[in-house]
């Protein structure tokens, strides 16, 4: 009889324990999930098509902390630009991705952020300003004006997502909230007519 009340006790201690971290994850979870791709613009200089955006609420305090702790944080960000044509699927133009990549120097004291598409990388002192050039793309050649036929309609989509590869191998194993952070925005469309 006295093993019996230890199950039921053991059993209600682990579904109270189970309980309280469901709790705690909920808010970091849904924070995550709230990231987004805003402020789409899309413009041309003389020969190319170009696309400015940002991704709001991408970063997290335990991502901030994980960096400070020198976990890179590597966002995937996906273009596609399609032709709508009647009676035919869609016609592809351009599929694309590129990262960004911030790391922290604790001997410097110093953040790096590499930038694939523009194959450069800026160092600042600042969280701020390396969060801000981690979510902003900024003047993206996505295609020459030669390709974009007049009068035809198109499809710019843009994705972001926080790369799955951020982690070395097996780290995810050892960090019990890895997946707390981890994001993926909906695809965010623009139709126009070129």
């Amino acid at each position: 009889m006295r093993s019996l009340y230890r199950l039921r006790y053991i059993r209600l201690s682990l579904l109270l324990v189970a309980g309280c971290v469901a709790l705690l994850c909920i808010p970091a979870a849904l924070q995550a999930q709230e990231a987004s791709v805003k402020d789409v613009v899309l413009t041309n200089s003389n020969e190319q098509l170009l696309l400015y955006f940002t991704v709001e609420k991408a970063f997290t305090p335990e991502m901030e902390d994980a960096v400070r702790n020198g976990i890179p944080a590597t966002f995937t960000f996906f273009i596609e630009l399609h032709r709508h044509r009647t009676a035919w699927p869609d016609q592809e133009i351009v599929s694309m991705n590129f990262d960004h990549t911030l790391s922290y120097d604790n001997l410097k004291e110093e953040y790096r952020i590499k930038l694939d598409e523009k194959k450069k990388e800026i160092v600042t002192k600042e969280l701020v300003e390396a969060k801000a050039s981690m979510v902003e793309v900024n003047g993206l050649p996505v295609v020459a004006l030669d390709f974009l036929k007049p009068g035809e309609e198109y499809t710019l989509s843009v994705k972001a997502r926080l790369a799955e590869k951020t982690l070395p191998l097996f780290f995810h194993h050892l960090i019990p909230f890895w997946k707390l952070w981890h994001f993926e925005t909906d695809w965010y469309d623009v139709k126009f007519r070129y």
